[in-house]
């Protein structure tokens, strides 16, 4: 499967958006946030590829993992400007294949997806329940 992705955008987050993704946070409506994953973009945010920070080897997505825990996150946002400022700068708009394809290589190992996990309006969900739904 082909990855489908928009080249990094740090310098103008402007660019990246998921207007169906925000009004279903907004909502709070599970089904949609489902069908706004389903169809359209995701932005994701990036790091160098095999750096130490990442807890998934090799990859340039940068994850979560909770120091107590061990637990990985991913975080998908609605629109570039809702990632939190200490996260690494750069992002990526993925499509709903890549979505698939990386949940799918990674469900063993991520534990939670946050949407918008800073606001304004955060949902969490599970790996396979989003895949589930991205699947259907």
């Amino acid at each position: 499967m082909a990855k489908k992705r928009r080249k990094p955008a740090a310098a103008d987050p402007n660019e990246f958006r998921s207007e169906a993704l925000a009004q279903a946070l907004e909502k709070q409506d599970m089904a949609a946030v489902a069908l706004a994953l389903r169809n359209g973009s995701t932005i994701v945010p990036l790091i160098k590829p095999g750096t130490r920070d990442n807890p998934l080897d090799g990859g340039e997505v940068w994850t979560y993992r909770d120091q107590t825990t061990g637990d990985v996150a991913l975080l998908l946002f609605s629109d570039a400007r809702n990632k939190p400022e200490n996260l690494p700068p750069a992002v990526a708009e993925y499509s709903p294949a890549w979505l698939v394809s990386f949940l799918t290589t990674y469900r063993d190992t991520i534990t939670t997806v946050f949407l918008d996990i800073a606001g304004p309006h955060p949902m969490q969900a599970a790996p396979d329940e989003l895949l589930r739904v991205l699947q259907a």
